[in-house]
C-alpha cells in the first residue's frame, strides 16, 4: 500500500491539469485535483472559447452588409449585447459541466478551494492536508496592468466577458493577440475602436510581411491603429477616462482595455515553502519531463511560461501522464506549433517567419500571393488575403506557412500537419487544388521576388 493518499495531486482544472489527470487515471493512478473556480480553466471560462463566441457574434455585421452583394435586401439589423453575453454564459456553463462529469466519471476525486503546498509530497486545502507521490501545478496565467497612474481604472481580459453593457468607444492598450482579437470583437459589435501600441507593428513574434498586412487590414475595417506610441496614465473624469500619451496627446473613451500580456499564477501556492525555483517572470522552471528542481513537484502549461496556447498544454499533459504512470518516458516537441489570432481577417502560423529562416538556414526560397478573395469581387469590401510559404533552398523542405484572410486556422492547421510530416515545395506543386478556394493558393505559389 502506498504511503501518500494519491499517486497524483493536480492543483488547476484547466485544460492541462484535466487532461493529466484524466490520463493518469486512466493509467490507474490515484488521482486528486484541487480547483479555486470553475473547471475548464482560461480557455474555456475567459479565453479561447468565450473569446471566439464574441468573436463569431462580431462578424455578423459584416455578413450584413455582404449581403448586398448577393442580392438579399436586409433590414437594419439591430445587436443585443446582453444576450451574446446570455447565450455566452450558458454554453460556458454546459462546458463546466461537461469537464465536472469527465472527472467524476475517471475516478478523480475533486477538491474546491485554495490549495496550497506544505511540502514536497503535501498540500492543504480547506484546513485539512493530503498527501501525494507527484504533485501537478497547472495553475495557469493571468491577465496583468501597466505599471501607469490610474492602470486601476482599465479592465483586462477576464471583465470583459462580463460587461453590463457594450460600449460606444474603447481603447484597447497592447500589440498581442489578445488586443489584436478584441479590437476586432469590439469594432464588429460596433464600438469605436482605438487600439494604442508601443511597437510599430501588433502581432510581435509572427511573420513582418503578415503583420503589415493585418495592420493595413484592420485599419480598412475601422479599428485606429496608434503605434509607437506608449500610454503614460489613464485619468477618471467626467464618466469618461482619458488616456494620456508619450507624444503629449490624449485619447478619451468610456472604457479602457489592457492586454499587455500575462503573468504566471504561482503567488500564494506555497512555492517558496517547498523549494521550487522560480524564473524572473514568476514561472516555474521545469526539465524535459516538466520537473522542477523539486522531482515531486511538476507543472505544466501556461504557469511554465513557454508556450501559451491550450493544445500545447494538452499535449504536455499527455506526455506527463505517459511517463509517470505508464512507463513510457515522452517528450515534447515544441517546433513547428501552429497557431492563429482570430483577428479580422484571421492571421494563423506554423514554422519559422522569414527572418528565423533566414538567420537558421541561410538561403531560403519564398514564395508569397495576395488577393482580393472570391468572395468580395460581388460584396465591394477591400480585404486582401495574404499566403507566404519559406523554403528551404538546400532540401526544399517547406519550413514556414503563413496566412491572413477568412478561416486562415482551418486552412493553415491543414499544412501544418504536412510540414511536421516534412513535405517539400515540390509536394505542394504537385497537389491538385481545390477550386474555387483560397486554399488552392497554397498549391500554385509561385516565387515573387521582393
Amino acid at each position: 500500500m502506498s504511503r501518500y493518499d494519491f499517486d497524483l495531486f493536480v492543483i488547476g482544472a484547466g485544460s492541462g491539469g484535466v487532461r493529466a489527470a484524466r490520463v493518469s487515471a486512466r493509467l490507474g493512478a490515484r488521482v486528486a485535483i484541487a480547483e479555486m473556480a470553475q473547471p475548464g480553466g482560461t480557455c474555456v471560462n475567459a479565453g479561447c472559447v468565450p473569446k471566439k463566441l464574441l468573436y463569431y457574434g462580431s462578424t455578423f455585421a459584416e455578413a450584413f452588409r455582404d449581403a448586398n452583394g448577393y442580392g438579399w435586401d436586409v433590414l437594419p439589423p439591430q445587436f443585443n449585447w446582453n444576450r451574446l453575453i446570455q447565450h455566452k454564459d450558458r454554453e460556458i456553463l454546459r462546458l463546466n459541466q461537461i469537464y465536472t462529469k469527465l472527472m467524476v466519471d475517471a475516478g478523480i476525486v475533486i477538491l474546491y478551494g485554495k490549495a496550497v503546498l506544505t511540502g514536497p509530497h503535501s498540500v492543504l486545502i480547506n484546513g485539512k492536508s493530503y498527501t501525494a507521490e507527484h504533485i501537478l501545478i497547472a495553475t495557469g496565467a493571468t491577465p496583468v496592468l501597466p505599471n501607469i497612474p490610474g492602470a486601476n481604472f482599465s479592465i483586462t481580459s477576464n471583465e470583459a466577458f462580463h460587461l453590463p453593457q457594450l460600449p460606444e468607444k474603447i481603447i484597447i492598450i497592447g500589440g498581442g493577440y489578445i488586443a489584436v482579437e478584441f479590437a476586432g470583437i469590439f469594432n464588429g459589435l460596433g464600438a469605436q475602436t482605438t487600439l494604442i501600441h508601443r511597437g510599430d507593428l501588433p502581432l510581435r513574434g509572427f511573420d513582418e510581411e503578415a503583420r503589415e498586412v493585418l495592420a493595413q487590414e484592420i485599419s480598412k475595417k475601422g479599428v485606429q491603429l496608434l503605434l509607437n506610441t506608449e500610454v503614460t496614465a489613464i485619468e477618471s473624469a467626467g464618466g469618461q477616462l482619458n488616456v494620456q500619451l508619450n507624444n503629449g496627446k490624449s485619447e478619451s473613451a468610456g472604457l479602457v482595455l489592457c492586454a499587455l500580456g500575462r503573468r504566471p499564477n504561482t503567488e500564494s501556492l506555497g512555492l517558496e515553502t517547498a523549494g521550487v525555483l522560480l524564473d524572473k517572470e514568476g514561472a516555474i522552471i521545469i526539465n524535459r519531463a516538466f520537473q522542477s528542481n523539486i522531482p515531486s513537484i511538476l507543472a505544466l502549461g501556461d504557469v511554465t511560461n513557454r508556450l501559451q496556447l491550450t493544445p500545447v498544454a494538452i499535449t504536455e499533459a499527455m506526455a506527463l501522464a505517459s511517463t509517470l504512470f505508464a512507463n513510457q518516458p515522452t517528450e515534447v516537441d515544441y517546433a513547428n506549433v501552429a497557431s492563429c489570432v482570430f483577428s479580422q481577417p484571421n492571421l494563423a502560423s506554423v514554422g519559422l517567419t522569414e527572418v528565423q529562416a533566414r538567420e537558421h538556414y541561410g538561403e531560403v526560397n519564398v514564395f508569397r500571393n495576395s488577393f482580393r478573395p472570391m468572395k468580395h469581387t460581388m460584396t465591394g469590401i477591400n480585404e486582401k488575403t495574404f499566403m507566404k510559404l519559406i523554403v528551404d533552398k538546400a532540401t526544399d523542405r517547406v519550413i514556414g506557412a503563413h496566412m491572413v484572410g477568412a478561416e486562415a486556422g482551418e486552412i493553415i492547421q491543414g499544412i501544418a500537419i504536412a510540414i511536421n510530416a516534412g513535405v517539400t515545395k515540390s509536394g505542394f506543386d504537385s497537389t491538385i487544388g481545390i477550386h474555387p478556394t483560397a486554399a488552392e493558393e497554397f498549391v500554385t505559389m509561385k516565387m515573387v521576388p521582393r
